[in-house]
């Protein structure tokens, strides 16, 4: 008779070297944002290129100026400012650097724009301060005052400039360029900065008004750890715009020691003649601090730019 065949225990199976089967996970059911961002593929796509077309073209003029400033003026004469060097020519550099006296440019630059960065943001902080969280009467008209002065050209300010620049005795003088471009610089800060303060949390200013601070702490202890990374930003940008400004360094500074590289770069080309290969390795020289000043800088831009936005 025929014993029937006993069932194994499903435990007894992992003893004969057959491994237990894990049960399978559920699908995760596709959500609608899953389903966009499938959708968005395409169209992200023809964003980025255009984002590489744009990169593209804003090149172009940077290599053309590189490709000649390596270039001889018989090369650039023959074969035009589009073609590849012959040979690698450095004369341009050379003539460039020893002609205008490019360290004393350099320092010049430097230190008008360091100055007026720093001066500039600091100037605007305390106007800022003074309109977005003090009480002043007529706020928005002193707002709209600043923005319009922001709309003046150089050219309608230049002249009346230059007079005062004399009879205060800054007449070629790098004081009266700081004085000046602080003075422009801080009318868009203070715009900028106003409008930040101006919906500054009031539970933070009532906070420290009953721990017993005054404005002056309020602003160091309160105001200015927020308001830091957009203040970071303002010292980049009123750097950089300073270091390319151009009309009013030449009306003020008149003697060679006292001026810009913008200045001294315009001081190559004559009445009936230039010489492009030396123009082009002069403009090169002079952009490599400035690039190199942002890329220092790269990352505290980004990061004011993020921290403002988030706020």
């Amino acid at each position: 008779m025929a014993t029937p065949i006993e069932t194994l225990p499903a435990s007894s199976t992992v003893g004969a070297g057959v491994p237990p089967r894990t049960p399978r996970r559920p699908r995760r059911p596709r959500t609608a944002a899953v389903d966009a961002r499938h959708r968005r593929g395409a169209a992200r796509w023809f964003v980025l290129a255009g984002a590489v077309l744009v990169a593209v073209v804003m090149m172009v003029p940077f290599v053309i100026m590189v490709l000649n400033a390596f270039k001889a003026p018989a090369d650039y004469s023959q074969n035009g400012p589009l073609s590849f060097p012959v040979e690698f020519y450095t004369d341009g550099l050379r003539t460039f650097w020893d002609r205008v006296n490019f360290p004393e440019k350099l320092v010049n630059s430097i230190w008008i724009s360091g100055a007026v960065a720093v001066f500039g943001v600091t100037l605007s902080l305390f106007s800022a301060y003074a309109l977005g969280v003090g009480k002043v009467k007529g706020r928005m008209s002193i707002v709209t005052l600043f923005l319009l002065a922001n709309m003046l050209p150089q050219e309608v300010l230049v002249y009346p400039l230059f007079q005062m620049a004399q009879q205060v005795g800054l007449s070629n003088n790098q004081w009266s360029v700081i004085i000046i471009f602080t003075v422009i610089q801080a009318a868009f800060g203070t715009y900028l900065l106003s409008s930040v303060l101006g919906t500054f949390p009031k539970a933070l200013l009532e906070a420290a008004s009953l721990d017993g601070a005054g404005r002056w702490r309020t602003l160091w202890g309160v105001v200015f750890p927020v308001v830091r990374p957009t203040l970071s930003v303002l010292v980049i940008f009123f750097f950089i715009w300073t270091w390319n400004e151009f009309f009013i360094p030449l009306v003020m500074l008149t003697t060679n020691a006292t001026q810009t590289i913008p200045v001294a770069l315009a001081s190559l080309q004559g009445d009936r003649m230039m010489d492009a290969p030396t123009t082009n390795a002069g403009a090169l020289v002079s952009m490599i601090p400035a690039i190199v000043f942002f890329l220092i800088f790269q990352r505290t831009l980004t990061r004011g730019i993020t921290a403002g936005a988030v706020k």
